[in-house]
């Protein structure tokens, strides 16, 4: 059965955020962590380090490598485990209690390419 629908909101509250198209140059784990990895993803014009609980929703998390997949990039840097995490990774199925996969562009575009 789906999810309920969240509250409705405006068109100004999704374009508050800004998600783009970055690729996963690295994956490494974070020490201490159960959950998180570290992330360095390439947005054309710099590059990032987002942290994400993937290391038990993959048999190898460094798969991701050199994938392009889309991040939201504009929430307030958060500390988790001593590190920083610049970003969200944005992918589909936690909240649903399915195992996650990325949200990807149907073919290469380039780094930074905002969607919306």
């Amino acid at each position: 059965m789906a999810a309920p629908l969240k509250a409705v909101v405006g068109i100004d509250a999704l374009h508050a955020l800004d998600i783009r198209v970055g690729t996963i140059r690295r994956v490494a784990e974070v020490k201490g962590s159960r959950n998180l990895m570290a992330l360095s993803v390439d947005f054309g014009d710099h590059e990032r380090t987002i942290l994400a609980g993937l290391k038990n929703e993959r048999d190898d998390p460094t798969g991701i490598e050199g994938t392009q997949a889309l991040f939201v990039v504009n929430l307030e840097p958060r500390e988790m485990m001593g590190l920083t995490s610049e970003g969200m990774l944005f992918d589909l199925g936690y909240e649903d209690g399915i195992t996650p996969v990325l949200v990807v562009p149907e073919r290469p575009v380039p780094n930074g390419t905002r969607a919306g």
